[in-house]
This record gives C-alpha cells, sequence and structure tokens, in this order.
C-alpha cells in the first residue's frame, strides 16, 4: 500500500524539472551534488512536493526549483544562465531518476539520500542510465532497505518498549505474525486493516507508520 501525493500524469514532468534542477545546480552553478541534495532535501519546495503542492510539481521550472533553495538555505541569489544543453547529462539523469524513486516509494528525499549519498547514485549511471525507470527503483530499494534493515514494526515497538509476546497479548495478534512482519517474511502492508489498527492503538502511532514503503 503505498500512499503517493501526486497523479502518475504529473511525474514525467517534474521528473524533468528535477533533473534539470540538478544539472543546473552542479554543471552550471557548479554546487557539489553532495551539497546540492542537502539543500534541496532540507528545503520548503522540496517539502511542498513531496506533500504535492501544485504550484511546485506544475508551476516551477527547475531552475526556479534551484534558484528557490540556494536562495533559502544560503541566503544567496543565484543569477547563474543555463548553458546551452544538447543532451541529458549523468547529474540530469542522478535528478530525474531520484524522483521517480521517490514518487514511486513514498520516501522522503531526505530519507533517500541519507542511505544512497549523491555519489552513489551517481555511480550507477553508467549501469542503468538505459535501464527502466523500475529497475532503478529496485535497485535503490535494495540499497535503503540495506540502509535502514529494522522494519518499521520493530523501530516502533522497541521505541515504546514492548516485547513481540506483550505486543502480540495487549494487541490481539498472532505473535507469529507479528514476528512474520519483522523479519520481513511477510508483508506487513498486506496485513488486514483491523490487525493494523490495533497494533498502531497498542503503540500510539498510525497504521500508515507501521507500512513499509
Amino acid at each position: 500500500m503505498k500512499i503517493r501525493s501526486y497523479s502518475e500524469s504529473q511525474l514525467n514532468s517534474l521528473m524533468d524539472k528535477i533533473g534539470d534542477a540538478f544539472d543546473y545546480a552542479i554543471n552550471d552553478c557548479k554546487i557539489a551534488g553532495a551539497e546540492f541534495v542537502k539543500m534541496f532535501a532540507t528545503s520548503t519546495v522540496c517539502k511542498k512536493i513531496e506533500n504535492g503542492d501544485v504550484s511546485c510539481i506544475s508551476g516551477k521550472s527547475g531552475i526556479e526549483i534551484v534558484v528557490e533553495c540556494v536562495n533559502e538555505i544560503t541566503g544567496k541569489e543565484l543569477n547563474t544562465s543555463p548553458r546551452e544543453r544538447y543532451e541529458r547529462t549523468a547529474e540530469y539523469w542522478c535528478g530525474w531518476a531520484t524522483c521517480y524513486y521517490q514518487w514511486w516509494s513514498s520516501r522522503k528525499y531526505a530519507s533517500i539520500f541519507r542511505a544512497v549519498p549523491f555519489d552513489e547514485i551517481l555511480s550507477l549511471y553508467p549501469m542503468l542510465h538505459e535501464a527502466s525507470e523500475e529497475k532503478f527503483a529496485e535497485v535503490m530499494d535494495d540499497k535503503i532497505r540495506k540502509a535502514y534493515p529494522e522494519t518499521n514494526l520493530k523501530r516502533i515497538r522497541t521505541a515504546y518498549g514492548c516485547s513481540q509476546r506483550e505486543l502480540a497479548e495487549m494487541a490481539g495478534v498472532g505473535l507469529r505474525s507479528i514476528q512474520m512482519y519483522e523479519q520481513r517474511k511477510k508483508d506487513i502492508n498486506k496485513a488486514q486493516a483491523e490487525s493494523l489498527y490495533c497494533l498502531a492503538k497498542v503503540l500510539g502511532c498510525t497504521m500508515e507508520d507501521l507500512l513499509e514503503m
């Protein structure tokens, strides 16, 4: 169950814009890729994109996104003119492909870049730039699951301070089911809504918090 903030029909245009933003920031403005993704991921415009704000998804160009991010985070006004583009760069691809993965996974950009830094994404370009977006998403998902090995259920349960058995008894959900969810041997995204509700009620979180995006 993936909850997406905007429709697939809006995705292709936004992928181009984020690709343009990465290309312009890194190749024209000479901002290091690792530095730009930090600015982008913490910016207001990024949060608006993640939340499906139409004014950002449809209303801004890639260059406008960069200008707004840099001004918000550093206070600097960019006035660098974009060069004439004859082909899509590796940096463009990084932004373009990561935008797809963010939509596909519903993960936050900050979470993505924390697990898979910009330079690591860039290193995937020779292998994956001619592959499908879905293949890139599969590779990224594998990397992110390795970076965040604990399931949301285990992380929240541990923070709450109860054992699997105690949670099973309080929530009325089978102990074996909880064990399998936490070992990723059973997909919690396919759990019955009633079970998710009972687990979330005991743990003091939302049902969505327990899902694996």
